[in-house]
């Protein structure tokens, strides 16, 4: 039969097996045509030269067979389809030992391809969490989550929320506005819902304004955990803290020199002796020398059993020497998540220079304010309406002069330094300074060009502190004056722009500074006035944070314009600052650093 069938074989048939679409055999069929060749073993020699020619154009059929049959499995669906076009009569069998090259090549590259899209829709470990839900977090904590408008983790909650679950201390490496204090809060609050005590959680931060602002966002996740939070900063009454921490809050986020001095005052009235959690945010600037007595103290007084969190956007050498350390016995190395890119900045983020002589500053700085850069533009506020009475008659007051003004033609008329002009505002900006007393001089010198401003430093009282955050917080002030208190962790909405007028000491600190502006996805300007004496210090920043800045060009005929009038603004605001208190609070500050530099002094 076999003999039969190699001899009807046309060379018609063999062209429309080349055009005709492949054909799936079945594996019945393969092991009945190996058993017709070995029964037509005995087809003469020359018989089979005859069809060698044929056989060599369409390449021979027996690797072409196995590569069908381990398709079989690989491709159902495929052969199925494919199956029910195929005549299965036993006249038509011996075709498909000759079929083409062409066919032959379709089913091995589908064998290739099928298993790597089945790999790539499947869904490996390593993927991060593309929800909140994934964590196995509480409902209560889900639920505050969603008030919040936080749907979605970003990288370094999706990669560290994880481990801290599952006990593993951890270091957390991300550039600013990423949401590193969800990424400790979540954990912290999923492990104290299932054996809720206090004091549960210590949390240190290196500035005062940032404690507030961790403890606000503890209390809103955990306020269906009726969470107890307590802040324990300098500046604040002590008696009143006292009674707080008697009152054994779920979670203490302190300064570390304030907490120690409750520790040591305290008695046996509360300790530290059950804490579960240690973080340390903002730990570049809490590892060094400054807070070394303070720490050093602390880890004596914690328990060992605990587990310790360290997140900052900027590694530094001492976070590197903790992460490279071998642990000690029974613990295990700490998780440690770092920045996948080599940019310290987020991409949003537009970064210049202005080149500017320093005695002419103040002229820039008030040209730029009153010139933002058109992309901030759209985050221009109006300050919020007066809500009392008397605020209404004066601005009403206010409205009705300006208006009569006008009616007597004293539109053109400039007015003198001091008394009241309508301006417009630049949009929300908060301007760096590496002193106190430079952010109090800038402060009198802005609200004597009409531009509301308010300062933030250490000089100030904790009061004023929080007053000057609230004013600008609500858009009752734009532009907010502060020194590097005011440049960690510090989340606040729609910051338009952040201008360095003194460029800091420390590169890592411009990170944190222009960090304030274009968070969590948005967009934001960086400015920084460059003078004759900063040409080392923007090139380290620039190494720092492997980006060059741009430069910025002003007109300098249209800054100059107002030279005359920021120049009395400056005698003004020099004598404002002279006749008040400052000198005062320069020496107190004084005493209290010389005696902390003997307290490090006396730790090495």
């Amino acid at each position: 039969m076999g003999r039969r069938n190699l001899e009807e074989l046309s060379i018609d048939d063999l062209m429309r097996m080349q055009e005709g679409p492949p054909r799936k055999r079945l594996r019945a069929e393969v092991r009945k045509e190996d058993s017709d060749s070995e029964a037509d073993s005995d087809v003469s020699a020359s018989q089979r030269g005859s069809n060698s020619t044929e056989e060599s154009e369409t390449g021979g059929g027996s690797e072409d067979e196995e590569g069908e049959e381990g398709s079989d499995e690989e491709v159902n669906e495929e052969e199925d389809f494919r199956r029910e076009d195929v005549n299965l009569e036993p006249e038509a069998e011996p075709l498909s030992r000759f079929p083409s090259s062409r066919v032959s090549i379709q089913p091995r590259t589908s064998l290739v391809v099928a298993p790597k899209q089945a790999d790539s829709t499947s869904k490996p470990p390593t993927l991060l969490p593309a929800s909140f839900e994934d964590f196995g977090i509480s409902a209560a904590l889900l639920s505050a989550l969603h008030k919040m408008s936080i749907r979605t983790p970003t990288e370094i909650q999706a990669v560290c929320i994880p481990p801290l679950l599952q006990g593993e201390d951890c270091i957390g490496n991300a550039k600013t506005g990423s949401g590193k204090t969800i990424a400790f809060a979540l954990p912290i609050l999923q492990q104290l819902s299932y054996d809720p005590y206090g004091i549960y959680a210590l949390v240190l931060t290196p500035t005062r304004e940032l404690a507030f602002q961790i403890s606000e966002q503890f209390a809103v996740l955990g306020s269906a955990l009726n969470l107890r939070t307590a802040v324990v900063v300098g500046g604040m009454d002590m008696i009143a803290q006292a009674l707080e921490l008697r009152n054994r809050p779920h979670v203490v986020v302190a300064t570390p020199g304030r907490i120690v001095d409750h520790l040591k005052s305290s008695g046996s009235e509360w300790n530290l002796s059950r804490i579960k959690f240690l973080v340390l945010d903002e730990a570049d600037r809490l590892l060094t020398p400054t807070f070394a007595p303070e720490l050093s103290y602390l880890f004596e007084v914690l328990p060992k059993e605990r587990q310790t969190c360290l997140f900052t956007a900027t590694l530094t050498p001492s976070i590197e020497a903790i992460a490279a350390a071998p642990p000690k016995p029974g613990k295990e190395k700490p998780f440690i998540h770092r920045m996948t890119g080599t940019v310290e900045t987020v991409s949003t983020l537009s970064q210049s220079y202005i080149l500017v002589p320093s005695h002419v500053r103040e002229s820039y700085l008030y040209y730029l304010l009153r010139n933002p850069p058109e992309s901030t533009l759209h985050l221009r506020r109006a300050p919020p309406e007066p809500t009392s009475y008397k605020a209404k008659q004066r601005q009403k007051q206010k409205h009705s002069s300006q208006a009569k003004a006008k009616a007597k033609g004293g539109k053109n008329k400039k007015p003198a330094v001091g008394e009241e002009e309508e301006i417009e505002q630049p949009p929300p900006t908060i301007i760096f300074c590496t002193k106190p007393r430079t952010a109090a001089y800038l402060t009198n010198l802005l609200k004597t060009l009409h531009i509301r401003s308010s300062a933030l430093h250490s000089r100030l009282t904790q009061r004023e502190r929080l007053n000057s955050l609230g004013l600008f917080r609500s858009s009752v002030v734009p532009v907010l004056v502060s020194t590097d208190v005011g440049g960690r962790g510090l989340d606040i909405e729609d910051v338009a722009m952040v201008v360095n007028w003194d460029l800091p000491n420390e590169p890592e600190e411009y990170t944190h500074r222009v960090g304030r502006t274009a968070r969590a996805g948005r967009g934001g300007v960086a400015v920084s006035f460059v003078t004759e004496r900063d040409e080392e210090r923007v090139l380290k920043i620039e190494q720092r944070i492997n980006t060059k800045l741009t430069e910025m060009a002003l007109p300098e005929a249209k800054v100059l314009e107002t030279l005359n009038a920021v120049s009395t603004a400056k005698r003004l605001a020099n004598m404002e600052l002279h006749d008040s208190d400052f000198g005062k609070r320069e020496e107190i500050h004084k005493v209290k650093s010389a005696k902390r530099r003997a307290d490090v002094e006396a730790m090495s």
